[in-house]
């Protein structure tokens, strides 16, 4: 349950546009400051106390963003963070990084890379020269690149070899037809020997604009953050880019690690600028298809299925909705330590875990988006062989699955098991950002998202405001019969589903 409210704290809900002023200050976040600079960079302060200080900066960027020609740049320049630069060597860095006695990292996800440190206070100029001087100054340098193709042929392999990680990035895939959202987090193994230094400075190129980069603090005054002005100065107009000269070498010109849990937290950012042309603004809408998919592999200890549809974006009030729906569908692994206010009491737990011992795994997820988002629920079971016991076929375990959907759909929701949902995504919520390096990370994104800080009462308070009516209506609108919606249904292990259509069907879900 934690996860679910994690995510959504990073995300908030558009309940009013922010406006734009070079300073503002937020009356529901009376510690939460907002400069513009003159270069169009946002930075964003909240002046919480505490031992320790955390900033980042976070670009409008990530593998949504990919072409054919930059397929993979996102991973790679995750990868290549914090590494040789004109100004300072890789050793010099390293050095650097360990004097500030904190954490440095860079991540990339679907629709945005963050650079971000937590650091002690009198660190906070240190890290953001840092940060400045690796999205700045990276020199790209051919054996470090080399280096990083190594590790990510490992990477490749390793989430390859694990159901868990590699179907979801399936799901996603055919969800969105293997473009825009679809595109893969991980570098293409076909791509890997095509990075080089000019592929990823082409992509910062396009998408490093000041316009969409937020700088974020948290444990600091606001004006301590004035600095970054000095940093990022050259970041003035697009089509600016500095480019860095090469440290001597004789290889050719080419431009902490944490990309693994991407696909479990999914940020948005905001959508799509004014300045961008009509054709690229074309290709980054949402470009939900469904489909279907079944990866056969006689090897795997399970059988895994996934069911999803697709849900609202980001900005849409129906988010809060599709959350709780998440939180009260539950679920989880066949063995728990947990007990009462654990989420032992979802709908997941008590209608399938409970009763097939052989179904290993099954929870909710939802993957949330600026202006999309996959809501569905996934099962890791025994595959059905001569001579076992127990197991279970797709087709089996299919109709389960569609079940608890229809039950949102045509059975009334107790108030009691609802608000027992609702109260267990607010403590969520809560307990995320108690962490400073989560809630740097909710104020960056937000800022970039809505333009001002949404608060985690207005969060708290949406869902307050949720019926059981209101589940209903929001499950009917997006797989619902007559919502026109579209399963996406991914299956991987020994045997396939068979007619998964006529399954839906049954069950009166969109399929």
């Amino acid at each position: 349950m934690r996860r679910a409210g994690a995510s959504l704290a990073r995300r908030g809900t558009d309940l009013c546009r922010a406006s734009r002023r070079n300073i503002s200050h937020d009356a529901a976040n009376p510690g939460c400051q907002i400069t513009t600079l003159p270069n169009k960079i946002r930075v964003a302060t909240q002046s919480t106390p505490g031992h320790f200080s955390s900033v980042g900066l976070y670009v409008d960027a990530g593998s949504r963003f990919e072409n054919p020609s930059t397929s993979g740049a996102s991973h790679f320049l995750d990868r290549m963070a914090f590494k040789t630069t004109s100004t300072r060597s890789s050793e010099e860095m390293a050095t650097a990084i360990h004097g500030l006695g904190g954490h440095i990292m860079c991540n990339a996800s679907r629709e945005s890379i963050m650079y971000q440190s937590s650091h002690f206070h009198q660190g906070t100029p240190q890290a953001l020269s840092l940060i400045a001087d690796t999205v700045l100054n990276s020199s790209f340098l051919h054996e470090e690149i080399e280096a990083q193709r190594d590790a990510a042929r490992y990477e490749v392999r390793e989430l390859s070899s694990k159901p868990e990680q590699i179907l979801p990035e399936v799901l996603h895939t055919v969800a969105y037809g293997g473009t825009g959202l679809g595109n893969p987090l991980i570098c293409p193994e076909e791509r890997i020997d095509s990075m080089n230094g000019h592929t990823l400075r082409k992509f910062m190129k396009e998408w490093y604009r000041p316009e969409r980069m937020v700088v974020a603090g948290a444990g600091m005054p606001h004006e301590e953050l004035s600095s970054v002005n000095l940093h990022l100065h050259l970041l003035r107009f697009p089509g600016q880019w500095p480019h860095p000269p090469l440290s001597a070498s004789t290889s050719p010109p080419s431009v902490v690690k944490s990309i693994s849990r991407a696909a479990s937290y999914l940020f948005p950012t905001s959508p799509p600028t004014a300045s961008d042309s009509p054709q690229l603004l074309n290709t980054l809408r949402p470009s939900y298809t469904g489909g279907h998919r079944f990866i056969y592999d006689p090897s795997t200890e399970f059988n895994h299925l996934y069911v999803a549809f697709e849900g609202c974006g980001i900005h849409h009030d129906d988010i809060y909705a599709l959350a709780t729906m998440q939180v009260l569908l539950g679920g989880g692994g066949s063995f728990s330590a947990g007990g009462p206010g654990k989420g032992m009491y979802s709908r997941l737990y008590t209608h399938i875990l409970n009763h097939y011992p052989q179904i290993d795994h099954c929870a909710s997820f939802h993957h949330i988006y600026t202006d999309s988002s996959l809501f569905g629920l996934f099962a890791s079971f025994v595959p059905y062989s001569k001579g076992r016991r127990s197991g279970n076929t797709p087709t089996q375990i299919l109709p389960h699955l569609v079940h608890q959907l229809s039950l949102l759909l045509y059975t009334p929701i107790p108030a009691a098991e609802l608000e027992r949902a609702k109260n267990q995504l607010k403590s969520a919520l809560m307990m995320a950002l108690e962490s400073r390096a989560v809630e740097v990370e909710d104020l960056g994104r937000q800022v970039l998202v809505h333009g001002r800080q949404i608060s985690v009462l207005e969060m708290t308070a949406k869902i307050d405001e949720l019926k059981p009516a209101d589940i209903r209506k929001v499950a009917e609108k997006y797989f619902g019969l007559e919502s026109g919606g579209k399963a996406s249904v991914v299956c991987m292990g020994h045997e396939d589903t068979g007619p998964w259509e006529e399954v839906f069907a049954k069950y009166s879900v969109a399929a």
